[in-house]
């Protein structure tokens, strides 16, 4: 039997170093796991670092639910450059003094993109506008606006307020964001410094947490490469959904597709194990049933 056939599912968290993108992640992932049915939730920018779920295996089909949950950044905010593509990556196309802006005038800035708010995307982004990649259009020089879409940022909290070195005229903040999924940092950034009258980017962006998922589980590829190891999936989804313990029977039944009655569960996907301890299914409460999400008993 190959290596592929027998690898186990589960997941990795990985520090993502700077530079390389989730896909190249993904690759390097696909050889030490010594299988192609690798994926990753939620995908970083080349510049960011942090934590990206990369799941293996049976835990693929784990990721478009993970991908939805809570993410926590840190991250370094530049008042007084506007670049085009909102990061330190892209041309700078504008800038204005930020020396005059008080701690009180930035606080009231993050107030105002803190709690649920309408966010546009950045347009050097990855987002479909009929079909194609909004930075391709923009590398294509193509004029156009993409929709406000409803984000919600739990917390925003500013902890430094500095004069960067290389840039005299700017002021760098060091934040934190608590973010719901689909929120762009780099665009709270240009909203912050649009708010602010001087513009705004960011500089440095690290991800420190997808859902129950933190740096202090995650591991280096140079890490990975020395001992590569899986958090099994039983594991992952014990951490990541409520969890649901059925008897012989029930479990029998949710195998066979049978719509079987549930207690109230939390809303949204809950782990099913089995009386062994073996993880079944994700399953919503459905008129009082259990509706199968997606099965992982076979």
């Amino acid at each position: 039997m190959t290596r592929q056939q027998e690898g186990p599912s589960g997941l990795v968290i990985v520090d993502k170093p700077g530079g390389l993108t989730s896909h190249g992640v993904v690759s390097r992932m696909r050889r030490l796991a010594g299988t192609r049915r690798v994926g990753h939730a939620g995908t970083l920018d080349p510049m960011a670092t942090g934590v990206l779920v990369i799941g293996v295996e049976k835990a693929t089909r784990l990721l478009g639910h993970l991908a939805l949950t809570e993410k926590e950044y840190a991250a370094t905010i530049r008042l007084g450059q506007s670049t085009v593509t909102d990061d330190a990556e892209g041309e700078v196309t504008g800038s204005a003094p930020a020396g005059g802006i008080t701690r009180e005038a930035v606080d009231a800035g993050v107030a105002a993109l803190t709690g649920p708010i309408q966010q546009v995307p950045s347009k050097v982004s990855a987002i479909k506008v009929n079909g194609v990649r909004s930075y391709t259009r923009v590398r294509e020089g193509e004029d156009f606006e993409l929709p406000a879409r409803p984000v919600t940022v739990s917390s925003f909290a500013v902890h430094d307020l500095r004069v960067p070195v290389d840039a005299p005229d700017a002021l760098d903040l060091d934040v934190t964001v608590v973010c719901s999924s689909g929120t762009y940092i780099r665009a709270l950034a240009r909203d912050l410094g649009a708010g602010l009258g001087v513009g705004g980017h960011l500089t440095a962006l690290r991800r420190t947490r997808v859902g129950p998922y933190g740096l202090a589980g995650a591991r280096t590829l140079e890490q990975l490469a020395e001992s590569f190891a899986v958090l099994p999936i039983e594991q992952a989804a014990a951490a990541a959904f409520p969890r649901w313990d059925v008897d012989a029977d029930q479990a029998r039944l949710l195998g066979n597709g049978v719509r079987i009655e549930v207690p109230a569960l939390t809303a949204g996907p809950n782990a099913v194990f089995g009386p062994d301890g073996r993880f079944l299914a994700l399953v919503e409460e459905s008129k009082g049933q259990a509706k199968i999400v997606a099965g992982f008993a076979q």
